[in-house]
């Protein structure tokens, strides 16, 4: 007989020997009090700490024009929508929302996702069926959402080194010329904080005759002058097919989305799976994400002291010879290169110092390159900044790590 508590023994055990095995903490959010949070202790003690890891980038979870909209809405409603979106789970709420998104990124349509992954693996896998014989060119370090689409779509693929315009060309040229191909890409990548080369890629797509389509849940609501992205940003989002975006990080509520024509996003609907047959958000989630959505497009002040935020601390941890990865972006990571000193830094800076931040380790990253990932937000304080940093310079010399400079 097989013995299956023994395989997830194994299996279990292998992720402790290699120190990556992933512990969650119990935090509690406190209305208005974001990125202070309570962490209750596995002997059932609570301790204050301050979030570092957080993707509700711009604090707009705790924002009072949200919580107002969320529970205008919940009380007019109730809490579930009661079905998927072709069998009664369309509300005003959804159509609001997805209104408030094409108009967002200057699109004909936006379709709702309950996340952002799902928006992505759904698109991606249903492409094929709408473009027999469809080509997809993925970067190689695209999010494990749209790798998955581009895997479970049966059609044919091709990765290209990352952001590496050249070798994208090269995979072009040895196509059929008249064969559909689709280009997909991130506007910013998580793990680096690096910007993709948006131009450039649009350049070749229309060589070539392909789609594009771009991943900008790193972006939306914090880059360009309505908070569109980084496309927007560059002034080049009509020459992008599909946009993918997600209210769970910048938003700060729940759900992801495509951005495209109106006939792109109806045959989406009308195919994707993942769309027709999952239960469609809560109206009171469609709400406060609209209302999100709606602020971010006036409230540049808001993305502003986000990117000086995130240009402090960059500078303070620089100046200690920490070596942060930096591309330019709001993404903060400091290369620890050992899964058990990045886990060690992470819990000592919880338990000593009150301050979270999760240790990012290998599959989301290569073997080697461990990290500590921050996200700063315009809710971060100089007096948490200067904690942060008094922290970090304690526990690298303690834990005996090199202050030797990330390349860029």
């Amino acid at each position: 007989m097989v013995d299956y508590g023994a395989g997830l023994d194994r299996a279990l055990r292998a992720l402790h020997d290699e120190g990556r095995y992933r512990t969650f903490i119990d935090i509690e959010r406190r209305r208005g009090q974001f990125p202070r949070a309570v962490w209750t202790r596995p002997d059932g003690s609570e301790q204050d700490i301050t979030v570092w890891c957080g993707n509700d980038y711009l604090g707009m979870g705790q924002h009072p024009v949200v919580l107002e909209a969320m529970h205008e809405a919940i009380d007019a409603t109730g809490a579930g929508s009661g079905g998927t979106r072709n069998i009664s789970g369309t509300t005003v709420y959804h159509k609001a929302l997805e209104a408030e998104l094409a108009d967002l990124h200057g699109k004909e349509a936006a379709l709702l996702f309950t996340s952002a992954y799902i928006a992505n693996d759904a698109t991606l896998s249903t492409l094929p069926k709408l473009f027999p014989g469809l080509i997809i060119y993925s970067d190689a370090l695209n999010h494990a959402s749209m790798i998955e689409g581009v895997r479970r779509n049966g059609g044919a693929k091709r990765v290209f080194r990352h952001n590496d315009v050249d070798h994208l060309r090269e995979l072009l040229e040895a196509d059929d010329r008249d064969a559909p191909k689709l280009i997909a890409f991130e506007s910013i990548y998580s793990m680096d904080g690096d910007f993709g080369p948006i131009e450039a890629l649009c350049d070749l797509a229309e060589e070539f005759g392909a789609l594009t389509y771009i991943d900008e849940v790193h972006a939306v609501g914090m880059y360009g002058p309505r908070g569109a992205g980084v496309a927007e940003r560059d002034r080049l989002m009509h020459r992008i097919d599909i946009i993918n975006g997600t209210m769970a990080k910048a938003y700060g509520v729940m759900g992801g989305y495509i951005a495209a024509s109106a006939r792109m996003c109806d045959a989406v609907r009308s195919y994707a799976p993942g769309f027709i047959f999952t239960t469609s958000l809560p109206p009171a989630v469609a709400a406060a994400a609209a209302a999100s959505v709606s602020h971010l497009k006036r409230d540049q002040a808001r993305r502003d002291l986000h990117q000086e935020r995130a240009g402090v601390l960059k500078l303070r941890l620089r100046g200690l010879g920490l070596p942060i990865i930096d591309h330019g972006s709001h993404i903060v990571p400091v290369h620890v290169g050992d899964p058990v000193k990045c886990k060690m830094l992470s819990d000592r800076l919880l338990s000593d110092h009150g301050i979270y931040v999760q240790p990012i380790n290998f599959p989301t990253v290569p073997r080697g390159t461990e990290r500590l990932r921050f996200t700063p937000s315009p809710v971060h304080t100089m007096p948490m900044i200067e904690a942060l940093v008094r922290g970090m310079d304690d526990l690298w010399s303690h834990c005996a790590l090199n202050r030797a400079q990330a390349s860029a």
